[in-house]
């Protein structure tokens, strides 16, 4: 006998996940918030897995996820230099995302 765990589709931060309870995700800092306080998702697209699954259009009615805030950090420096060769031209830009690091507590369906 298999236990499979409830998955679901979000939408958070601009960007999409396929997650399952557990998981620890790294996605664009959620503002006013600090380690250990929780986060609600309302944006499911997905829930469920093979013949049980429920998908939105383009959300699913009452669905939800409720996540956890590990920690805020900052990501990688990315540095962004251009140049024109023979003209003198250079220019250099760096850039450092801001993170949230979360664990998903629990999936809930409609």
């Amino acid at each position: 006998m298999r236990f499979f765990k409830m998955k679901a589709t979000i939408r958070t931060q601009g960007r999409q996940f396929t997650v399952t309870e557990g998981d620890i995700l790294q996605v664009n800092r959620y503002p006013d918030t600090e380690a250990g306080s929780d986060v609600q998702i309302n944006e499911v697209l997905a829930v469920g897995e093979g013949e049980n699954a429920v998908f939105g259009t383009p959300i699913v009615d009452g669905a939800s996820v409720s996540a956890k805030v590990l920690e805020n950090k900052r990501g990688k420096k990315v540095i962004a230099y251009k140049k024109k060769r023979r003209k003198g031209y250079e220019r250099k830009r760096g850039h450092r995302q801001e993170i949230s690091v979360i664990k998903i507590e629990s999936i809930t369906a409609a």
